[in-house]
């Protein structure tokens, strides 16, 4: 499969993936809400194991593998960093004309209303590794006025970068594409549980997919803490 087909396959996957998000509805009532809990997206697979004599057969679903990068104030990021936390990712590159900023304003909506909460955190990947230096992406998350302990812009190894961004279901790649800024990238927030689980899938240029997103964080938040309980 060439990369730009690879690439029409990975979108076609988030647009489904984006469509069973919106297909969930929540009751308008505190209790419904609270009820409620959001799919697990992803391939999933059935394993069978035998215990006490019987055999059972457990759900394995799709997890985001360990990670490591560096974020806008030279500390390292892992799958430790998230450990506990549910987290909003996403993928970018500060010179990007097109998507990014409209990107960017709409998940500092949800840093305004999550960054008191030490249970969310948020992680944009900069495809763009080669100029988005830690130096780059300090200047970037200052002139947005977000601090790094709950919005942490990462840089690293552009082939660790990308590889994950397949893990999250994101195609990004290098295209050449001078009006595009020379990447092409889907412009999706990812919504990811404390077990590094797919719960939602949204259009981060969008302001009313993102509105979903702000309602289905409290509900990733509530059946984290019942789960907890």
């Amino acid at each position: 499969m060439s990369n730009r087909n690879k690439f029409h396959f990975k979108k076609s996957i988030i647009t489904a993936a984006i469509a069973l998000s919106a297909g969930f509805f929540y009751s308008c009532s505190e209790s419904g809400a609270r009820n409620q809990s959001l799919p697990i997206l992803g391939e999933r697979e059935a394993v069978e194991r035998e215990v006490n004599g019987q055999l059972e057969v457990d759900t394995l679903y799709h997890q985001v593998p360990d990670f490591a990068f560096v974020n806008q104030d030279s500390q390292r990021v892992t799958q430790e960093t998230v450990s506990g936390k549910i987290y909003v990712t996403d993928f970018f590159f500060t010179s990007c004309p097109s998507i990014c900023p409209k990107m960017k304003s709409q998940m500092l909506r949800v840093y305004e209303e999550f960054k008191g909460n030490p249970d969310v955190l948020l992680l944009s990947h900069s495809i763009d590794p080669q100029h988005d230096t830690v130096a780059v992406l300090k200047d970037y998350a200052d002139r947005l006025g977000v601090q790094s302990n709950t919005w942490h812009f990462l840089t690293g190894e552009k082939d660790s970068i990308y590889d994950i961004a397949s893990k999250y279901l994101v195609a990004v790649q290098e295209d050449g594409d001078a009006a595009g800024g020379g990447f092409t990238h889907g412009g999706h927030f990812i919504l990811v549980d404390e077990q590094r689980r797919i719960r939602g899938v949204y259009d981060g240029t969008e302001e009313a997919s993102v509105d979903q997103l702000l309602q289905d964080i409290p509900v990733l938040l509530n059946e984290q803490q019942h789960a907890q309980n």
